[in-house]
């Protein structure tokens, strides 16, 4: 994507961070995530999305958010965009805490507003 999409306030950068719990814990862990996690992407970053894929014993976690550069990024995440900020009790809820988020260039993208 462009720099005139940044300068547009069109997301160019994709944050992504993947974390499993135990079926059992999947709908508090929703819960806590959503608060604690998602609300103050809400007030930073571009667009954020909070999936969840149950399995037969866990459920995936994933956070998708949009930022205008790696630099507004890190305003938010830090100097390091792929180190991870373990919210306070993700030790209580995860399977493994997680020890990277993935930074994509986004190429391409369409949908409907």
């Amino acid at each position: 994507m462009s720099t005139d999409a940044a300068r547009a306030g069109q997301p160019t950068i994709a944050r992504i961070w993947r974390g499993r719990t135990t079926r059992d814990k999947a709908d508090a862990y929703a819960r806590y995530v959503y608060e604690e996690g998602i609300r103050p992407l809400e007030e930073k970053a571009l667009g954020v999305q909070l999936l969840r894929e149950d399995r037969e014993t866990e459920s995936e976690f994933v956070t998708i958010s949009y930022w205008e550069s790696v630099e507004a990024m890190s305003r938010f995440a830090g100097k390091d965009p792929r180190r991870i900020h373990h919210l306070e009790r993700d030790a209580e809820f995860l399977i493994e805490l997680p020890r990277e988020v993935q930074v994509l260039q986004i190429l391409a993208g369409s949908g409907k507003r």
